[in-house]
């Protein structure tokens, strides 16, 4: 029903949305150092989670889950250790 390509922007699409959407909350946290309403064993949990997408994404050989997970990896663990820094 769906071709290929199709398929694979689709997942390139929601790889890079749901990936750029954790950008605003890492830019929030740097520019007021304010992580009250952070919660650390979510977000830790969370990390972990995007951790075995990653390595999920690997062993397949799937780039959109690569990147995503990759790049949302990389901003979660900001956002965590932001969290760890200002409390």
């Amino acid at each position: 029903m769906f071709g290929p390509a199709l398929i694979h922007l689709i997942g390139l699409t929601a790889a890079i949305v749901t990936t750029l959407c954790w950008i605003p909350q890492a830019v929030q946290i740097i520019r007021t150092r304010d992580t009250r309403a952070i919660s650390l064993p979510a977000y830790g949990a969370y990390s972990g989670g995007i951790m075995l997408w990653l390595v999920y994404g690997i062993m397949l050989g799937d780039l959109p889950l690569i990147f995503a997970n990759t790049i949302t990896l990389a901003l979660q663990l900001v956002i965590v250790g932001l969290k760890l820094r200002y409390g």
